[in-house]
């Protein structure tokens, strides 16, 4: 496991798509926002039981991408 410190407001990456940043630092918690493209799923690792066997199945992000493709028709805007 790589162990780095980082200040609020700065970020690692992964490879060359992934980017986290600190967000915040506030008592005993961190806010970090996570950038990646649609095909990598994020998911917490203490909530495995919320993602059921179905998910699980789907390609990352499939649920997602198909409200927004529909959200996108509603108001005639087509992605390309």
């Amino acid at each position: 496991m790589l162990v780095l410190t980082r200040k609020s407001k700065q970020s690692i990456k992964i490879g060359d798509d992934v980017e986290i940043t600190v967000l915040s630092i506030a008592g005993g918690q961190v806010r970090i926002g996570i950038s990646a493209p649609l095909e990598i799923s994020v998911v917490r690792t203490e909530a495995p039981h919320e993602i059921d066997d179905e998910q699980m199945l789907e390609p990352p992000n499939a649920k997602v991408r198909a409200d927004v493709e529909e959200a996108l028709g509603k108001i005639n805007i087509r992605r390309s």
